[in-house]
């Protein structure tokens, strides 16, 4: 048996969505597993039903040999003993207690030395240290999240639950404070499920991902595998996979599949692609898109293809640019990439994609 986590349910809300997990299991080890979608697909409401907060219709959850959930036998197994360490959105410190007791209402039952060890622990693992008796209205956006994290690991649970945790965040605190969670999830060495919406928190937090779309996983593996190979139309688009086309596979030899797009031949790994595969759809993110000026007759890139700049837009220190190469196709380059390339609209550039970068995706009907 999964020495881990090991779930299959269902939770039906009236006249509203159904959210089906068939199988999600994490191994009894360190790592982040994180549950990817967009809105309303379903991520919140499991992570409730895994932290004893909803109550599952149908199915099974389970930790180890010890069952937490099973509709069939009318178990459910309260928070409480669950040993979990659950962090929502919203913080939910108590505004009227001190950093100090927020923290240390999560010791309930744990007396004397024992407590004040936890307690000097948490502090000092999460730089909490000279901010004991303030407030949470006192503190910092990131400050609070610090506070969230030790209240929900001062008492040392076997898993840890984590929605949105930087989403109440500003942008720039957010990204700064991705590296320092990681940071210390790994520290605590305590298996994670976070729940988020943000591709680069995802990448940057995240060692296995599952990617949900209107209630059902569609996809899971480790991270990156993921992100380069989205396995269904819903995962790619989810995902965010800038350019997405419809494709026909001309011919697959030595590994190599070559595919027609709109007139447009380009050349990609099979990777798996069955025989009987005729209609893809083909897969290109815009950061594996490279583009040039002048000769390239030197350059590794199977694919080197003719682009016409169609538009230019500045995203912060990058630059997305729309480009017509017999089919619409986005590249994402960095700000000072883009200025020594001198585009602007209307310019002709060399596009080059190596093979690996571009994956396919049967189409089915």
């Amino acid at each position: 048996m999964n020495s881990g986590l090991h779930a299959s349910f269902t939770r039906r809300f009236p006249a509203g969505p159904v959210i089906r997990v068939e199988v999600l299991d994490t191994l009894e080890q360190a790592g982040v597993t994180v549950l990817f979608g967009a809105s309303g697909s379903g991520k919140s409401t499991i992570l409730r039903c895994l932290a004893g907060l909803e109550r599952p219709d149908e199915g099974v959850i389970g930790y180890g040999a010890q069952v937490w959930s099973d509709a069939g036998r009318k178990i459910f197994l309260p928070s409480r003993e669950r040993n979990i360490g659950y962090v929502p959105q919203d913080h939910g410190l108590f505004p009227h207690l001190n950093v100090e007791r927020n923290i240390a209402y999560g010791l309930d039952g744990l007396m004397g030395h024992d407590r004040r060890q936890r307690l000097a622990e948490a502090l000092d693992w999460l730089g909490l240290k000279g901010l004991e008796k303030r407030l949470p209205g006192e503190l910092s956006g990131g400050q609070q999240q610090r506070v969230a994290l030790a209240r929900a690991m001062v008492r040392h649970p076997r898993l840890l639950l984590l929605d949105e945790p930087l989403s109440a965040l500003d942008a720039p605190t957010r990204s700064r404070l991705r590296g320092e969670l990681r940071g210390f999830l790994k520290r605590f060495n305590v298996p994670t499920l976070m729940v988020t919406h943000d591709r680069q928190e995802a990448l940057a937090l995240g060692d296995h991902l599952v990617v949900l779309h209107e209630g059902r996983v569609v996809q899971q593996g480790p991270a990156h595998e993921v992100f380069s190979r989205p396995g269904c139309l819903a995962a790619a688009d989810i995902l965010a996979v800038e350019t997405i086309r419809p494709g026909r596979v001309l011919q697959v030899a030595d590994g190599l599949a070559t595919v027609d797009i709109c007139g447009t031949t380009l050349t990609a790994l099979a990777r798996d692609l069955a025989s009987d595969v005729s209609e893809v759809f083909v897969c290109i993110r815009a950061e594996d898109v490279i583009l040039a000026t002048g000769d390239d007759n030197h350059s590794s890139p199977r694919n080197r293809l003719a682009g016409t700049v169609r538009g230019i837009f500045h995203e912060g220190p990058m630059v997305r640019v729309e480009l017509d190469c017999g089919f619409p196709l986005l590249a994402l380059l960095t700000k000072p990439g883009s200025e020594a390339l001198s585009l602007k609209e209307g310019s002709v550039v060399r596009v080059l994609i190596k093979a690996p970068q571009i994956h396919l995706i049967p189409r089915r009907a």
